[in-house]
């Protein structure tokens, strides 16, 4: 028999608690008297129970707060940057405990529904239209996250290149000292996106038309682009980005920068 989950569940861990209290921003006074501040844990995880379940904010349980109070301090902490300086130190523990890999990197986009619209959305080719989100991911060689930007679903993979390789939000190392390739599908497979990676100091290593479906059979050969499509997998485990229903750009992005952080500080063993 299968448990349900309840609240509890969702909690945020200690370990990850006394890694990132630190990175929030200072509250502030209030100008006059009343109830007292909702704790930031219990508001932070709050917000994890919205991300990991998918459910609106009117229905999330009261057990985190009053909703519109989670809410209020989403936008608080999403206007103050915290997510993404999340992120950020997650990918400082990774690489002090295992190291990113920056010889083999891999990009890739991704699609979602978005049927309330807004900036970063567009007519879904391969949903009949519909409204949709693009979400274009780099990452390293295991399929750590180290950029993602969003644009709308009509929009090519091969459009949004640049502005993802300018995203990286952790200081790369230079290829002078590292070789670093980057590894795409055929649909980033013209002249201007290789001479573009080249000028960013990468070796593209893209599969040509026709070549996607070769089998290689080479003893001890790592299939290294899988790890973004992975990396994408585990981002739609987290329900409420399997669908887009954040209007604001900003808010969506700031979901993302939530799951990415918790992606990385998982994989540095933060959690065991």
């Amino acid at each position: 028999m299968v448990r349900r989950k309840n609240v509890q569940d969702y909690e945020i861990s200690d370990e990850f608690w006394n890694k990132i209290k630190a990175l929030l921003p200072l509250s502030k006074p209030k100008k006059k008297a009343g109830r007292p501040r909702k704790d930031d844990k219990r508001i932070l995880s709050g917000i994890f129970y919205l991300l990991r379940t998918g459910c609106q904010w009117k229905s999330l349980p009261r057990f985190y707060g009053a909703p519109s109070t989670v809410h209020d301090r989403f936008q608080e902490w999403q206007k103050a940057g915290l997510f993404e300086t999340m992120w950020k130190a997650g990918l400082l523990e990774y690489d002090n405990k295992k190291g990113l890999e920056w010889e083999w990197q891999a990009i890739d986009g991704a699609m979602t529904k978005a049927p309330l619209g807004g900036p970063g959305t567009g007519a879904n080719p391969t949903d009949r239209g519909k409204k949709g989100t693009k979400r274009s991911l780099l990452t390293d060689g295991k399929g750590i996250p180290l950029s993602v930007t969003v644009d709308g679903a009509n929009r090519h993979d091969k459009k949004l290149v640049k502005e993802t390789l300018d995203a990286i939000i952790f200081e790369r190392t230079s290829p002078d000292d590292v070789i670093q390739n980057m590894c795409m599908d055929k649909g980033y497979d013209f002249p201007d996106i290789r001479e573009l990676v080249k000028e960013y100091g990468y070796t593209a290593h893209i599969k040509s038309r026709g070549e996607e479906k070769v089998r290689i059979e080479i003893p001890g050969f790592r299939a290294r682009r899988w790890v973004v499509e992975r990396t994408h997998s585990w981002i739609n485990r987290f329900r409420r980005l399997l669908i887009r229903w954040e209007k604001k750009i900003e808010n969506y992005l700031a979901m993302l920068h939530l799951a990415c952080a918790w992606i990385t500080l998982r994989a540095a063993g933060l959690f065991g």
